[in-house]
């Protein structure tokens, strides 16, 4: 089977909406679909790939928003696993494979040089860490002992960079 490329008219928003021809795709169930068949290249391009077709698509900032942080066995900080929800409700643990990384912001409204908190994940993509998440995150960083800043998940220290 041959796959055509084209670009298609998908737009991913910085708050982590789905638009199809300008209208917002309000389906949860259709964005969980083209979630799940959405990856990034190394050139940074993004793309939905099905058997018989691939699509680039364009995204503003991050394709996902990280909504949620659960800690399971909370009551030891180095054996607790920090998991984080997407905004199409797929899960990951944080550590080696999904680490935190920060971007300088690019625009002029930014204030003090601050930095955005991005989780990595499968295909080369991200997800933007929303600001509860990253206050809650915040609170549970620590200091090992090389002086680096983190967080403990799955007996493994997270550096935050």
């Amino acid at each position: 089977m041959h796959q055509k490329y084209e670009k298609f008219d998908i737009h991913i928003a910085s708050d982590g909406k789905w638009f199809h021809q300008g209208g917002e795709i309000k389906r949860q169930a259709m964005v969980k679909l083209f979630a799940s068949i959405l990856s990034q290249d190394e050139k940074g391009r993004y793309w939905l790939t099905t058997p018989i077709e691939k699509g680039e698509v364009t995204v503003e900032d991050a394709p996902f928003i990280i909504t949620n942080l659960t800690v399971l066995s909370p009551t030891d900080k180095m054996h607790s696993r920090l998991v984080m929800r997407d905004n199409v409700d797929r899960k990951f643990e944080l550590g080696g494979h999904h680490s935190i990384f920060f971007k300088n912001a690019d625009n002029q409204k930014a204030q003090n040089n601050s930095s955005t908190p991005y989780l990595r994940l499968n295909d080369g993509l991200t997800a933007k860490i929303s600001r509860p998440v990253y206050y809650q995150l915040m609170d549970m960083v620590t200091e090992d002992s090389h002086g680096n800043m983190g967080v403990w998940s799955g007996e493994e220290f997270v550096i935050l960079r």
